[in-house]
């Protein structure tokens, strides 16, 4: 099946975890790639793992919490292709563990800026082009902590509610533009950042946390991720899909 056979598609984040496995995801289905991360080596891997498959794409690097470098993006994309029909803006940091009233300062302005004021600028000059278009698909790497508090973590949780915020007023003001916006909430997912901060014994915590007792897969997001973009949701627009294994059912 080719879901989204043609289709020109920016991935933000690309270069690991969750932003890899929608880029390879969108690539099977037919897709050209552009893979976008700070990661330069990163970035190229994900590039490479596609080409070796098979597919097509293309490493930009970029800033997701920079205005211009997120212009750049779209730019180098319709210099490539002629269009932007897709965009994942996937691109996110967990930023640092502290009580709201002891919460620093620096750590809350840089996650901000990466965790939702980067998602708003990759939306302000996707829809530019995708208006230029015609129309296109937009999903946004929201998080559990879009709906429930994420302790310690308060720039997350902040962020995290702002981008499904800004996926609703997308949907509202772009659905007679042939433009749909949706988010998506994944629960815990083994990726490499858990591997990296947790030893075996917090990772069966974490993991317990789900109903389903099990931490996610990048692949069942990347599923998620790729239906949403494509026309098998075509009336889909302003949603916000939680994947979470049943963690926020209790």
């Amino acid at each position: 099946m080719s879901l989204l056979n043609n289709k020109v598609a920016i991935v933000t984040g690309a270069g690991s975890g969750i932003g890899r496995a929608v880029a390879e995801s969108y690539a099977r289905e037919g897709a050209k790639v552009i893979v976008s991360d700070i990661n330069e080596t990163h970035g190229e891997e994900t590039v490479s793992l596609i080409k070796k498959a098979g597919g097509e794409a293309f490493f930009v690097k970029a800033d997701s919490s920079s205005a211009e470098e997120n212009k750049k993006l779209v730019d180098a994309t319709v210099t490539k292709y002629g269009r932007l029909d897709i965009a994942c803006n996937n691109a996110g940091i967990g930023g640092p563990a502290a009580l709201t009233g002891e919460y620093d300062i620096a750590g809350w302005d840089k996650v901000i800026a990466i965790n939702l004021s980067g998602v708003f600028y990759g939306c302000r000059y996707q829809l530019e082009q995708m208006e230029k278009n015609g129309g296109g698909v937009i999903v946004n790497m929201a998080s559990i902590h879009g709906t429930v508090a994420a302790p310690m973590s308060v720039a997350y949780t902040a962020a995290k509610h702002g981008v499904v915020g800004l996926t609703k007023n997308i949907a509202a003001e772009y659905g007679q533009k042939n433009i749909r916006c949706n988010a998506v909430g994944p629960g815990y997912i083994h990726t490499p950042l858990l591997d990296d901060n947790l030893n075996e014994e917090q990772m069966k915590a974490v993991a317990a946390k789900a109903t389903m007792n099990r931490l996610g897969k990048v692949e069942e997001i990347a599923n998620l991720v790729v239906f949403l973009s494509s026309d098998q949701s075509s009336f889909t627009t302003g949603a916000y899909y939680i994947a979470d294994g049943g963690y926020t059912t209790i």
